[in-house]
């Protein structure tokens, strides 16, 4: 019998700014605006050895009735000059942004990352993610605005495209020969032509190969389209799936559809984002978890997030009574605006949950509480290190985004205490072992096609 090799636990962590997880108003929240706040939580995960440290991106701000919802991320400072700050004071933690594919062209978003790529040493990252949402592209050429089928279909095209302006470079198409005056290798770069759908690209790129060949894509739908999409298109998931059976189901389903697509098992890294919570005692780490949630999930709050399913203004509701007995308005799809949780049969969800909230005897916060909470690790630093290794030693997930209630300064306990646990056990690296990103996860590097640019735009 052969023991397969124990899997290195990949690791990211995420600056996830004001929105459902984190705690603004506690006492010991810092700046959510202040480059120092990037800074610690960059370099903290840097000294521990993580892969990367990954920025959301908030568009548009949220509004419910009408008004700004604070809750939410609000007014923090554009992504990709933030990581470039990052690269200048860190050396080796990869570096991942969310940068929306419906809203951006193309040429653009390749410069982008080649340009971050090429500035830090070959540890940029993009996190694809596309928007059907009418609200948020008000403020974009054309409205921006894409119906829900087609979303997939130009992100798949925005990718091909920026694949080939990538590609268009050799490695080696940079001379810079002082002698005989030559700054370019002959037929080092090529002209990119692209007339598609959603795309329209005839020139040569400007910016030259990075040092990972392609910057690391990152994806993060979950239904079957964006599924596929990542099995064909991506290098990671962020995946929602962090407990152990959904995890496990959810992992066997993305691998199966990697190889339906040629690709190896192993091609594609999946990476769901969790929470931590450690305490000195089990005891001590549920209480504190508790009480971490009841401060995400305020009175308000709780009746802001019911009024998104119900359609209706329920502020007269009190959030530590029960339910609503009215239904849903079902006409009333827009009392949130933006980034929200949409639901499909208002009604439906409405009857589950009063059975739920019935039969437990939950408030409405308590409800909202239990619906919302994502996937967690809580116990003590030891029973939390066996948890995160079971997972991927079980194929539950290659590793976890590690997403903080506070910041900066909300996981530097699990740093300190939870990483050396899987270091000394083997499952977490000491130190890197390469300079770039793909060296961090494993991910091969992308040579340069073969064949024109163009070609790969005609498959």
């Amino acid at each position: 019998m052969t023991t397969r090799p124990r899997k290195q636990i990949h690791l990211g962590i995420h600056f996830p700014g004001v929105n459902s997880t984190t705690v603004w108003s506690d006492p010991d929240s810092g700046s959510q605006i202040d480059f120092d706040s990037f800074e610690h939580l960059a370099t903290r995960a840097e000294a521990a050895k993580l892969d990367f440290f990954f920025l959301a991106e908030g568009l548009r701000l949220r509004e419910h009735k009408g008004r700004i919802h604070d809750l939410d991320v609000v007014g923090r400072p554009d992504t990709l000059p933030v990581l470039a700050a990052i690269a200048a004071v860190t050396e080796r933690i990869g570096l991942a942004g969310t940068i929306n594919t419906t809203f951006n062209e193309p040429w653009e978003l390749a410069r982008q990352f080649a340009t971050l790529d090429l500035l830090s040493g070959g540890r940029a990252a993009w996190n694809l993610v596309t928007s059907p949402d009418a609200f948020t592209g008000e403020n974009f050429r054309r409205g921006g605005y894409l119906p829900y089928a087609e979303r997939y279909e130009r992100a798949a095209e925005v990718v091909r495209v920026a694949r080939a302006l990538w590609d268009s470079w050799d490695d080696d198409a940079v001379l810079a020969d002082t002698a005989t005056g030559r700054f370019l290798r002959d037929a080092g770069v090529r002209e990119v032509v692209h007339d598609g759908t959603h795309a329209q690209v005839r020139g040569t790129f400007t910016t030259p190969r990075g040092p990972q060949g392609h910057p690391v894509l990152f994806q993060a739908g979950d239904s079957a389209q964006g599924r596929d999409f990542a099995a064909r298109t991506a290098d990671v998931i962020f995946s929602m799936h962090s407990t152990f059976e959904a995890g496990r189901a959810f992992y066997d389903d993305v691998q199966a559809r990697l190889v339906a697509n040629g690709r190896t098992r192993g091609d594609l890294k999946i990476l769901p984002a969790t929470t931590v919570v450690i305490g000195q005692t089990t005891d001590e780490a549920h209480e504190r978890a508790e009480h971490i949630r009841r401060q995400q999930v305020s009175g308000p709050t709780a009746i802001a997030f019911l009024e998104q399913v119900w359609g209706r203004d329920l502020t007269a509701y009190d959030p530590d009574g029960p339910l609503p007995e009215v239904d849903p308005d079902v006409e009333n799809i827009s009392i949130t605006r933006g980034r929200v949780r949409h639901t499909t049969d208002p009604l439906a969800v409405a009857r589950a949950w009063r059975e739920q909230a019935e039969a437990n005897r939950w408030s409405i916060r308590d409800l909202v509480i239990r619906t919302t909470t994502r996937g967690s690790f809580v116990g003590t630093a030891q029973q939390v290190a066996d948890d995160l290794d079971r997972h991927v030693q079980e194929d539950a997930s290659d590793g976890f985004i590690l997403v903080p209630h506070l910041t900066p300064h909300g996981l530097d306990d699990v740093l300190d205490q939870v990483i050396p646990l899987l270091q000394e056990r083997g499952s977490f690296r000491s130190d890197y072992t390469g300079p770039t990103l793909r060296d961090h996860l494993g991910l091969a590097r992308p040579d340069p096609a073969s064949q024109h640019a163009a070609a790969e735009l005609t498959a």
